[in-house]
């Protein structure tokens, strides 16, 4: 099995689990400038490096842990995306304040109920959406960092948040 394949199994499928969404938001950070499949393939090196995933624990990461992972060869080293998920992670933390969960502040905005869009052919579907630019602005404004309308879109995409239908 090809070690991206978890990514397309997960793409779509509605999931309320704040770890599996940090986890997520993390390949969309890592996505940036690269292949979907580059940055999905790293979710072992991503668990391991970042506490498996629990982003009350990365949130606590001092330099010296950015220093740590850099030194991974498995890992995509690039110093500016790898502070990025530390300060999503900080993010996430911040947002417990006024939500129960990370899960419950992105589905509030749209109800608790996965939206979705109907096209005609492949070729429609868009990689942003009005209500992801919206998110993404909101998220930037709560501290998130890597995130803009495009990551923000296939990060809501991935989790099944915003789903695409497509007719052919």
């Amino acid at each position: 099995m090809k070690s991206y394949q978890w990514y397309s199994d997960q793409w779509g499928k509605p999931t309320k689990d704040d770890r599996l969404l940090f986890l997520l938001l993390t390949v969309g950070v890592f996505q940036a400038g690269l292949s979907w499949q580059a940055a999905a393939s790293k979710r072992e090196t991503f668990m391991r490096h970042f506490s498996e995933m629990d982003f009350r624990k990365v949130a606590a990461f001092f330099p010296d842990d950015v220093e740590k992972i850099m030194n991974d060869p498995e890992m995509i080293r690039n110093p500016r995306k790898i502070k990025a998920v530390i300060q999503n992670a900080r993010a996430i933390v911040n947002l417990l304040e006024d939500y129960d969960s990370f899960a419950d502040y992105l589905w509030d905005f749209f109800g608790g109920v996965p939206v979705l869009h109907q096209y005609e052919t492949r070729d429609e579907v868009p990689n942003q959406l009005p209500e992801a630019t919206v998110i993404a602005k909101d998220m930037k404004k709560r501290g998130f960092t890597f995130v803009g309308p495009v990551v923000t879109c296939m990060f809501l995409k991935a989790a099944g948040i915003i789903q695409d239908q497509v007719m052919e």
